[in-house]
């Protein structure tokens, strides 16, 4: 389907089920039917156009998993602007960088934000103005709301910022008819998602794979939708499947791991058909555990930001732990050597993946856009290798960035941070694996001068939970006489990381 994705994932819905369950909050109960959630959107895109939003302008969302999140999400795509969800985990600077960087002239926020969003928004060249994303007026007598933008196939639809293989925040741009793609392809195809389901995703709405998940994968399968605005605690997570019972549930390899370490019942997920990780590789330790602990089969699946979702998974009844799976239709994959010519089964090569859902390019990043994009292709940055069952195994980034809990890390930044401390000389930190076989950072020091009476883990670690997002400070934390460096001084990572 093409033109504006909203008649199919919002207004059509609407027309066939008004009364049908669209959302449930989970801490609350509360229930969003199909209708509601449409008119809470045209309430958004009628504000919109009171304060002289107009097409293509860019509308940043930093909201928690509720319907306000999606209410704008779709009311900025009925105006034509461009919705752009961003992360609930940063800090002040990140979203200062953020506001710039897209040019929103908006910023729509959940109220535990208010405060440091307030500082963010400060002297924002611009930005014109900012509310509470719950606090819509009725505006209905107002402003004639019209019919939704006359999107074409071209037209861009939101943005999702990844921080990629540089580090640094890029805005991928996707299209209207990404959305559809990826729910036809995936959604229906893979999975089998219908109107007798019900999905709870631990991972939220900001990421590409969330969105997906608990946003216009339910809209556009019939399908209702579970959210959970507050953290993935384990045994919250529990409580809410065992209230909702949820038939298909999106998990990341951490939060599988964290439900594996916990206390929560092992009839947990008995309404649960089918469960779905992506993010990171799955080890197969956690999918075999998993399976044996709760009787739910987990398909491990690989898609990224720039590709929207999921675009080679295992499928239901024919999991193999340790790979990704196989080729989704309507994707193509390609596994090049360094020289670009493609791999021999059973030889590792950086992977390329082509399909309707790749991103159009990062928004003003020009020479990243050029190394991402080859013609149709994606080189997704990851190194992989094609068995001889024709699934596809994961064998760790092509570049130096971590992947923790599902979300980008730049050792770069994270050393940075640990040289602010005056008692570090050198620091370098890689990836190790915890006791479930999940990456995590671990930080390599050298001190500046002998330190008495003072506890340098807990040092470094404290200093950077306070300075960058959590997810980003060191697990480990290892005092060593020098690091291993090449005659111009690069670290040899390689070595720390063996």
């Amino acid at each position: 389907m093409t033109g504006n994705a909203l008649h199919r994932f919002l207004i059509d819905p609407a027309a066939v089920s008004p009364d049908a369950v669209a959302l449930t909050d989970a801490p609350t109960g509360a229930t969003t039917t199909r209708q509601e959630l449409l008119d809470e959107a045209r309430d958004v895109a009628r504000l919109l156009l009171h304060q002289g939003v107009a097409a293509e302008q860019r509308i940043l969302i930093c909201s928690l998993d509720t319907k306000a999140f999606l209410a704008w999400f779709w009311g900025a795509m009925w105006i034509g602007a461009i919705p752009v969800p961003v992360s609930t985990m940063l800090t002040e600077k990140d979203y200062r960088f953020l506001l710039e960087d897209s040019r929103a002239v908006a910023l729509a926020f959940s109220p535990s934000f208010e405060q440091i969003m307030k500082k963010a928004a400060a002297d924002q060249p611009y930005l014109k103005w900012s509310r509470i994303d719950g606090d819509v007026p009725d505006l209905a007598t107002e402003v004639d709301l019209g019919t939704p933008f006359a999107a074409v196939d071209d037209d861009i639809a939101f943005w999702l910022y990844t921080s990629g293989t540089t580090g640094f925040p890029k805005g991928a741009m996707h299209r209207h008819i990404d959305l559809g793609f990826c729910t036809d392809v995936y959604a229906k195809a893979v999975l089998g998602m219908g109107s007798e389901d019900v999905v709870y995703s631990v991972a939220k709405l900001f990421f590409a794979y969330g969105l997906g998940n608990a946003g216009y994968f339910p809209a556009g399968t019939g399908a209702q939708s579970v959210l959970n605005p507050g953290r993935p605690i384990p045994e919250e997570i529990s409580e809410h499947v065992l209230t909702y019972h949820p038939t298909v549930f999106f998990g990341v390899p951490t939060s599988f791991g964290q439900l594996l370490s916990s206390e929560i019942p092992d009839h947990t997920f008995e309404s649960v058909r089918i469960a779905v990780s992506a993010g990171e590789p799955l080890p197969p330790d956690i999918h075999q555990r998993f399976r044996e602990r709760f009787g739910v089969e987990i398909l491990d699946g690989l898609g990224t930001t720039e590709l929207a979702h999921i675009a080679i998974s295992n499928r239901p009844g024919s999991s193999v732990p340790g790979t990704s799976g196989t080729v989704v239709e309507g994707y193509e994959v390609s596994l090049r050597d360094e020289n670009g010519v493609e791999v021999p089964d059973g030889e590792p090569g950086k992977l390329y993946v082509k399909g309707e859902s790749v991103m159009v390019g990062y928004w003003n990043r020009t020479d990243r856009t050029r190394q991402a994009l080859e013609g149709p292709f994606l080189a997704t940055g990851d190194t992989y290798v094609h068995n001889l069952d024709d699934t596809y195994t994961c064998l760790g980034r092509s570049d130096d960035m971590l992947k923790v809990g599902g979300i980008w890390v730049s050792p770069t930044e994270v050393e940075s941070c640990i040289l602010e401390l005056p008692e570090i000389s050198q620091v370098a930190v890689v990836g190790d694996e915890d006791r479930e076989g999940l990456v995590k950072p671990k930080a390599y020091v050298v001190l500046e001068s002998p330190v008495n009476h003072v506890d340098v883990e807990s040092l470094v670690k404290e200093h950077v939970k306070e300075r960058l997002a959590p997810f980003k400070y060191p697990r480990w934390v290892q005092v060593v006489d020098e690091l291993p460096q090449t005659a111009t001084g690069k670290i040899k990572r390689y070595l720390l990381r063996s």
